[in-house]
């Protein structure tokens, strides 16, 4: 019976099988290979760190003449409140721990500092977990009392204290790059006498937080993005075309009214609009593997810098765009700063054109060096001054 041959309906049947699975297994090489291979989207993680450390900096300076009424011993939202809020979401924040004025004006001020250098990138791995904890209480102190610009600005701080989001354009990369050279031998040491399997391990544990935390970034903007064009989808007034206009109407998102009457008045122009934002949403997550990507995340620059300005919400805009960075390649960072830097170089030239002729310093004109023996003296009088004063004195007396 070993030795019976195997029916063909049997044979065509697992042919398929065995390709499927071999497919499979190559799926999941390539992602384990994607995975544990390296740090993948070093730049896009930087503009994130950069940009949200900006964004809190900026959100904390404009906040502070108010920060009494809003976190500190002044808030309306009472400790007591607050006690009671703790116990049922399971938060906390370090501004409870105290109801000193003193306490809360420290703890303003350190987050001050937290913020800016989170944003410089200085011991990017002690300060973003600082930096998450500085979010993380101030929004569990006044979780009603902000705009909701911060909730994004929450859970990216929580994700980037798991990225290596320090090693390009930081000081902790400039560090790293002054010092390669003068620490070239110490560092040769110090891998001799550590482990090479230790130095492994780390590394590879290093390198998949990293991945892992970006893809539940970029997970969690596509869910944000689809879930909100999906409720849209869902109301009356955006599938009307109308929904913008009531929102240009509200007295509560009017920072310059005459600005949105005047958006207001182009009727056809509104719907366009409100049905874009819908489609934008909607189809954000299905065209992030193609090229398609680029004029989609142009569209929603477009949208959220409008409503910035339009409907007063800066933080929750400059939010979505820096959490927007995350799609874009390593490859888009580096060649915009090489644009960037060639545009530098053509600027100098223009400059020093530009410049007035009185700053412009001309070189010394070289002189000949006088003659050092008889034989080389003119036989001749000279024409020039120095012959001239040199006749007279030929004379005798």
């Amino acid at each position: 019976m070993g030795t019976e041959p195997i029916p063909r309906s049997t044979a065509r049947a697992s042919a398929p099988q065995g390709s499927t699975i071999e497919k499979l297994h190559g799926v999941a090489r390539r992602g384990i290979a994607l995975v544990t291979g390296g740090p993948v989207s070093l730049y896009a993680v930087a503009v994130m760190r950069a940009g949200y450390g900006s964004l809190y900096l900026l959100f904390l300076l404009r906040e502070f003449p108010h920060r009494h009424e809003i976190w500190g011993p002044s808030s309306p939202w009472t400790p007591a409140l607050s006690q009671q809020l703790y116990d049922q979401t399971g938060w906390n924040s370090v501004l409870a721990l105290s109801d000193s004025a003193a306490y809360f004006e420290l703890c303003y001020g350190t987050a001050l500092f937290t913020s800016a250098l989170f944003m410089l990138g200085w011991r990017t791995r002690a300060t973003s977990v600082l930096f998450a904890v500085v979010v993380t209480s101030f929004h569990a102190k006044a979780i009603f009392m902000t705009d909701g610009g911060d909730n994004l600005i929450l859970l990216m701080a929580v994700y980037l204290a798991f990225t290596a989001c320090g090693r390009r354009w930081s000081l902790d990369a400039r560090r790293v790059r002054l010092h390669a050279a003068r620490a070239s031998g110490a560092l040769d040491q110090a891998r001799r006498t550590s482990s090479p399997q230790l130095r492994a391990t780390r590394r590879t544990l290093t390198t998949v937080v990293h991945n892992c935390a970006l893809f539940v970034m970029a997970a969690e903007v596509c869910f944000l993005y689809g879930s909100a064009g999906l409720y849209k989808v869902q109301g009356a007034s955006w599938g009307s075309g109308t929904a913008l206009h009531y929102v240009l109407n509200l007295e509560l998102f009017q920072p310059w009214p005459a600005l949105s009457h005047l958006a207001d008045d182009h009727a056809i122009l509104i719907a366009i609009t409100t049905y874009a934002t819908v489609l934008l949403q909607v189809a954000f997550p299905f065209v992030l593997f193609g090229r398609l990507k680029y004029p989609v995340l142009t569209m929603l620059l477009g949208m959220h810098t409008g409503i910035a300005l339009v409907m007063g919400l800066p933080l929750f805009s400059g939010a979505m765009i820096v959490a927007d960075a995350v799609f874009l390649p390593d490859r888009f960072y580096t060649s915009l700063a090489a644009l960037c830097r060639r545009t530098v170089r053509r600027a100098r030239p223009w400059r020093q054109a530009t410049a007035s002729p009185a700053s412009v310093s001309l070189p010394p004109q070289s002189r000949q060096p006088a003659p050092s023996g008889p034989q080389s003296a003119p036989s001749g009088p000279q024409s020039g001054p120095a012959g001239r004063d040199a006749r007279p004195s030929a004379r005798p007396a």
